[in-house]
């Protein structure tokens, strides 16, 4: 029978590595292609690993907790109706994302020999400064893999570089030696020196929490954040949808929330200003044709941000239909990753909690995103002077100020405080 490699797949966009959170099988195993093998985290969706072969688990390479890097072997089969004499484990393609970097000298008493290691080992060296030069490899043609360093990390007897020794660095150009890092700001998974006393509780960090922490870092370390914010008085809007919820849920099968309502506001007016629409590109602003908004749904300890699609086509039924089955899915761990692609515009129910006001971080790489407080009732002065209680809502828009200004900013948030606040049975349907 031959041997197969099982890789890490590519689970979204942007996403570089997955976290195994639970086997789904065990060597010795008989599995059928397609058959889920494991179930892997990322920052933007949980997701099952299929099989790409019909036949046997040989080897389990990743543990549960493990993060491996995009393209790197996870476990290996032996697969049915394959020749019968096992075939090595195949040399890495390009596609598992490997890093080639040029070794010293007479390492292995070849000079000018290659060695080639993966993004995982790479960080692990780095982490407990490990001279890779020094390891042996007992995976495929001598690669040093990550149980070799495990292995050498629990042992506590670690090589150490020499102090004049290069040290392996990764490098974007695969074909050429690495190159001396520069300077990078702070990351979040460097750990600040806290004193643990009696009692306190040491919670480990997960990769989703990880991955969160590194995106809100990166945001705002590279956007120039500002902040808007306007009140709208949504007493009609209220009215009628507390007249059709009842009829509405019996009918449809879901609830018919206030958030339906703020989310096709929203993109009625993204419709009409579309350079809210943008990303930063360096050299140039992307202004995004379809409309995509991420809405963002928490767990206790974790926050995702599913998209609807187009919702600039989708009435408020419709809309609210795909918020619950998104929801859904967030809470049942059945989100895919092509639930979380292509967002351009995020909308924030901060005020399902009873939020009055906040400033979101934006959700990298889009321009802005907006939070939808609670809606409260409050004494408000009307036109003819008279003092009336209405229910209000505050709209609190963050923005990348590299790509946009107040100017359009407040007009767009004005077009959706008209939008809602002549949202009423008479100029508003829900189909």
């Amino acid at each position: 029978m031959a041997i197969e490699q099982i890789k890490m797949p590519q689970l979204g966009e942007s996403v570089t590595e997955g976290t195994i959170s639970k086997w789904l099988v065990s060597v010795g195993d008989k599995v059928s292609k397609y058959d889920p093998l494991a179930e892997v985290m990322t920052d933007k969706v949980n997701a099952e690993v299929p099989s790409s072969y019909t036949g046997t688990i040989k080897e389990l390479i990743a543990n549960e907790g493990d993060t491996f890097a995009i393209g790197e072997i996870i476990c290996t089969m032996e697969v049915d109706g394959g020749s019968t004499d096992e075939a090595p484990v195949a040399e890495e393609s390009a596609a598992e994302a490997l890093i080639e970097n040029a070794a010293p000298a007479a390492v292995g008493g070849k000079e000018g020999n290659k060695a080639r290691y993966s993004p995982a080992v790479l960080k692990l060296a780095q982490e407990h400064a490990i001279d890779l030069t020094m390891v042996n490899g007992t995976g495929a043609d001598g690669r040093i893999t990550r149980k070799d360093l495990q292995q050498i990390i629990q042992s506590g007897n670690i090589p150490q570089p020499a102090a004049d020794a290069p040290k392996v660095q990764a490098s974007e150009n695969t074909d050429a030696p690495a190159k001396p890092a520069a300077p990078t700001q702070p990351v979040a998974s460097e750990a600040p020196s806290v004193p643990v006393a009696a009692g306190d509780i040491e919670i480990p960090v997960t990769g989703v929490r990880k991955a969160i922490a590194a995106n809100m870092l990166r945001s705002k370390h590279e956007v120039p954040h500002a902040w808007t914010m306007v009140e709208v008085d949504v007493t009609n809007l209220v009215e009628y949808r507390n007249s059709l919820k009842d009829h509405f849920n019996k009918k449809e099968g879901f609830n018919l929330t206030f958030f339906a309502f703020f989310v096709k506001a929203v993109a009625q007016a993204l419709k009409e200003f579309p350079q809210i629409n943008s990303m930063w590109a360096g050299d140039k602003i992307i202004q995004k044709k379809e409309i995509n908004l991420s809405i963002a749904v928490a767990t206790d300890d974790a926050l995702f941000v599913p998209v609807i699609k187009n919702a600039d086509e989708k009435t408020i039924k419709g809309i609210g239909r795909e918020i619950n089955e998104l929801a859904q899915k967030v809470r049942t761990g059945k989100l895919r990753s092509e639930d979380m692609q292509g967002g351009t515009f995020t909308v924030n129910n901060t005020g399902s909690f009873g939020s009055v006001q906040s400033m979101g971080i934006i959700n990298y790489p889009q321009a802005a995103i907006l939070q939808v407080e609670s809606i409260v009732k409050r004494p408000v002065v009307m036109n003819n002077g008279m003092i009336a209680v209405r229910d209000m809502v505050n709209l609190c828009l963050s923005l990348d100020h590299r790509v946009l200004d107040g100017l359009v900013c407040g007009r767009f948030l004005a077009r959706v405080k008209e939008i809602l606040e002549n949202t009423s049975k008479e100029t508003t349907s829900i189909y």
